[in-house]
């Protein structure tokens, strides 16, 4: 396999990193070379993405990469999804984009759902229904900024967007383009129906390319900022999660992955959209995977809840790390307390501890009051809803799943691990954690001609990558749980 070296933009809703992959004798090596912070900001009433302040950070990591004096044949950045922006030949930036959790779409999404329109949006696209996706915000931009879009030429996801100010090419990568609810997973392009249907400019859309994409060279003057020369910029998975998956380390058939961050992403690899009535019912997603895949999920909220109890704790002067909100978990009483993450009161910032305890209160159930119980309330609610997105994908699928691969970061949480084999009853894989950086950097390998396939880039994660397998306890309590959570589905 020879002796490589690549660069991934890992880009978070917490913090963005530079990675830099050394591929050698079929074991990958990475390392973190530069870490910042990223997070919306709020400006004129709005949550917006500092894109440029992105793009700078990614710069300085560059430089940093510049300076180890490797041979790096190439770059990609991934990201999250649904998210844009704008721009025209003489404009890079039309403004900073949207945040997805700005509250700009919540009627817009109410009002389609609402309508006879969801069965059409759903067999166009196969894509879960939530007010975040990139197809309520272009609804809003042409109800609210239709002189914006006047003048733009197209309209770029964030991480395709900075590949083409890196490299000058403008071109949505499927993972990423599938993620909008305006993509047609069976015919590979974008929804003409729904582009008719809300009125879209078709000048926007950009062309769609497949994962693993060469798009050309670092522009020269980035080239000459950094101090990198002859680097392909390469759309790999441009979405953080398609780059998440292909990085499983995964053999045979009966396994489900959970990509665990700020997000849970649970679901199977499929070799097309599942799409149908039955699986509209249950919201569960078709989204684009490396090689012509179909990740069959569902997005549920994930570590956000937790996220923003930290917040909300530290800026009230108690500065907790993760590791000890964990430890303080484990040391708190079981199955206390229980919410449905899900509920749309914990989707949306700020006051987090508060709606948990009104929740509570409202389900006659004590509330937390320590960052222990808030923490494990947290834990294992959210392992219980593992467990019932798990049988929703065996029902709709036909599949008998044994085994949950967790990866992300999330999966450092080895109390999590626990719980969620516990809920399930089945066998928890945990790692590798740098599965989105690790799946970026490989499959610039795929595209250089450095491996062969998506089962040789796992085998290498197998090889590389250290896991830690977890075996289901407390099967007992765990039962009464289920049936406690049950009750909880109905209430908002």
């Amino acid at each position: 396999m020879g002796d490589h070296y690549y660069i991934a933009c890992d880009l978070g809703a917490e913090s963005g990193r530079v990675m830099l992959g050394h591929l050698q004798n079929g074991r990958l090596e990475i390392e973190e070379i530069h870490r910042f912070s990223n997070g919306p900001m709020r400006l004129a009433g709005s949550l917006r993405w500092n894109v440029p302040g992105i793009f700078s950070e990614l710069k300085t990591g560059l430089k940093k990469v510049a300076g180890r004096k490797v041979p790096a044949a190439s770059l990609s950045v991934d990201s999250w999804g649904v998210d844009y922006v704008l721009f025209n030949k003489r404009q890079p930036l039309l403004g900073l984009p949207h945040h997805y959790r700005d509250v700009r779409t919540d009627a817009i999404f109410e009002r389609t759902m609402k309508s006879d329109l969801p069965a059409l949006i759903f067999e166009e696209t196969g894509i879960q229904f939530m007010g975040l996706n990139m197809l309520y915000q272009f609804i809003a931009e042409v109800e609210a900024n239709s002189d914006l879009l006047a003048i733009a030429d197209q309209f770029l996801n964030i991480a395709d967007y900075l590949h083409y100010l890196f490299c000058g090419m403008g071109r949505a990568e499927e993972s990423m383009a599938s993620t909008t609810q305006i993509y047609n997973p069976r015919t590979r392009t974008w929804s003409s129906k729904l582009i008719k249907q809300f009125g879209f400019p078709e000048k926007c859309f950009p062309p769609v390319v497949p994962s693993g994409t060469k798009l050309g060279p670092l522009l020269p003057e980035i080239a000459e900022e950094t101090g990198l020369k002859g680097i392909e910029v390469i759309a790999t998975c441009s979405h953080d999660t398609g780059a998440a998956v292909a990085a499983v380390p995964a053999q045979g058939d009966g396994w489900a992955y959970l990509s665990s961050g700020t997000w849970s992403l649970i679901g199977v690899e499929l070799d097309a959209p599942l799409i149908s009535e039955k699986v509209r019912a249950h919201n569960f997603t078709n989204e684009a995977g490396y090689g012509g895949t179909t990740r069959f999920l569902k997005n549920i909220v994930g570590l956000w809840i937790l996220q923003e109890c930290r917040r909300t704790w530290v800026a009230g002067g108690s500065d907790i790390d993760y590791a000890e909100l964990n430890r303080l978990a484990a040391e708190a009483e079981p199955l206390r307390s229980l919410i449905n993450p899900n509920a749309t009161r914990f989707l949306k910032p700020d006051g987090m501890p508060d709606k948990i305890r009104a929740y509570c209160r409202e389900t006659g159930q004590p509330e937390p009051e320590t960052h222990g119980q808030f923490t494990r309330c947290i834990l294992e609610s959210l392992s219980l809803l593992y467990n019932h997105t798990l049988g929703e994908l065996e029902q709709l699928t036909g599949r008998t799943i044994h085994t949950l691969h967790i990866v992300g970061g999330g999966s450092k949480s080895a109390l999590l691990n626990q719980y969620a084999a516990n809920s399930t009853g089945r066998e928890v894989i945990a790692g590798p954690v740098e599965a989105t950086a690790i799946g970026n950097l490989l499959i610039q390998g795929i595209a250089l001609g450095h491996l062969k396939s998506l089962a040789d880039l796992r085998k290498v994660v197998r090889d590389s990558q250290p896991v830690q397998t977890f075996k289901p306890q407390d099967a007992g309590i765990w039962k009464a749980a289920h049936e406690r959570f049950a009750k909880l589905d109905l209430l908002d």
